[in-house]
């Protein structure tokens, strides 16, 4: 079975806990023993990236240090990253606990639905309303690309119809 994929529904208990499905627990548990960080994305969700992948993931925006002095814009993202960054263990139950400041940022207070998407190299954490958001967006821009794909075609055919 593909790392990482599929969709699963759950809700976010009074201590702020996520119960993860069994699938997604054994991808975690066969790359990083449990050990992930809790990351804010800028799209509102938060994503769960093994440690391992998180610190590769650091170390390439780190890559040229010396910038980041000079930098306004390089600064801004280590504050990013700092901020919305937080190490955790997966429990023996598949729990973790996602810090009041992450739930805050990513509409999850508790009792709220979530969706649980795996992305391959770890998964990602949504409200079931940003969700359906992102979804419809994505759907949305698929159906523009299409639609300039089939036009571009079209016009190539013609073009070379008309040598």
């Amino acid at each position: 079975m593909l790392p990482f994929s599929g969709c699963e529904h759950c809700l976010i208990d009074s201590n702020g806990r996520l119960r993860l499905c069994q699938r997604f627990v054994d991808d975690f548990l066969a790359r990083c023993d449990g050990d992930i960080v809790i990351y804010g994305l800028p799209e509102g969700a938060l994503a769960l990236y093994p440690e391992a992948v998180f610190k590769e993931m650091r170390e390439r925006e780190l890559g040229n240090i010396d910038r980041i002095g000079a930098s306004y814009a390089a600064r801004r993202s280590l504050r990013r990253f700092g901020s919305l960054s937080a190490p955790e263990h997966i429990s023996r139950q598949g729990r973790i606990t996602i810090p009041e400041h992450l739930r805050d940022f990513a509409h999850l207070p508790p009792g709220a639905a979530a969706a649980v998407v795996g992305v391959e190299i770890g998964v990602e954490i949504w409200s079931e309303e940003l969700l359906k958001k992102e979804m419809a967006s994505i759907e949305s821009d698929e159906h523009e690309i299409r639609e300039y794909e089939l036009e571009a075609n079209k016009k190539a055919r013609t073009e070379k119809l008309e040598f």
